[in-house]
């Protein structure tokens, strides 16, 4: 099989989502009561073994909790075993000046990436200090030039923040505060094909207008489709694959974590 250097615009191509790991400096450290670096480990184990040729890694935001670079820098050595060409986004947990750090002479935070057929689009909704997202004028310029520039190739756009309603009354407040900028732009453009979040913790699959909305489990914690309060579920963590076919269509799937025993401890609400 070609790998991802070499992949032609008539190969698919395999994505892995990796997204709200809440790494800590501290390789112990725990989300209400869950050690996260364990949890991502065992994901990234899983999907290794499941995924053999992985020609992209995603991580869609909040790879850290506390922001810090060490924090990051372990999310690439846990990563690291996937073998794969791998591009970051930032969520709310995010810091960005120490992710620039972690990523220095990579191109893990470049925001366009070409593979196969397809341009991956990667947008920063991050508004420092705030749990909400917020797409600035800038990143909906560059929203706009990326799909205008490649007219040609089927466009995969990513960002943490979910854009439309998810089920949970807590969660709506906390998504892309500007969804409808967000669409106006996307709607201009038919060689959309899907759209892709983290930030929720748990799947999420639909269409909108022909595209398809995708949203996945958290590598550590999950919380509860459908809950109107904060509430978070003993659901097995787990990652997303996505095979891009080179004509437009897409297959997808969540994999999560067997054997996995799991009760949230509240009195420890680190989130």
């Amino acid at each position: 099989m070609p790998n991802a250097s070499t992949l032609t615009t008539e190969d698919p191509v395999l994505l892995v989502q990796l997204t709200d790991s809440h790494l800590f400096a501290d390789a112990d450290g725990s989300l209400l009561g869950l050690n996260t670096a364990h949890s991502l480990q065992r994901v990234v184990d899983k999907a290794r073994a499941e995924q053999p040729q992985i020609d992209l890694l995603l991580a869609t935001g909040d790879l850290t909790q506390d922001g810090s670079v060490a924090a990051y820098r372990r999310f690439r050595q846990l990563s690291e075993p996937l073998c794969a060409k791998a591009r970051w986004l930032p969520g709310n947990h995010d810091y960005r000046l120490h992710m620039h750090e972690a990523a220095v002479q990579t191109r893990l935070l470049d925001p366009v990436l070409d593979i196969g057929n397809w341009r991956i689009i990667l947008l920063n909704s991050l508004v420092p200090g705030e749990t909400p997202g917020y797409l600035e004028s800038d990143q909906l310029q560059l929203l706009a030039q990326a799909l205008s520039e490649a007219p040609q190739r089927h466009h995969l756009v990513c960002l943490h923040h979910h854009p439309v309603p998810v089920g949970c009354e807590w969660i709506e407040p906390i998504g892309l505060r500007n969804a409808k900028e967000f669409w106006a732009v996307l709607d201009r453009f038919p060689q959309v094909r899907a759209v892709l979040w983290g930030h929720i913790h748990q799947p999420f699959d639909q269409q909108r207008n022909g595209v398809r909305l995708l949203a996945t489990p958290s590598t550590c914690v999950q919380f509860t489709p459908g809950s109107k309060d904060f509430d978070v579920s003993g659901e097995a963590p787990g990652y997303r694959w996505i095979r891009l076919e080179p004509e437009g269509s897409l297959d997808t799937g969540v994999s999560r974590l067997e054997d996995f025993v799991f009760t949230p401890d509240y009195s420890a609400n680190n989130y």
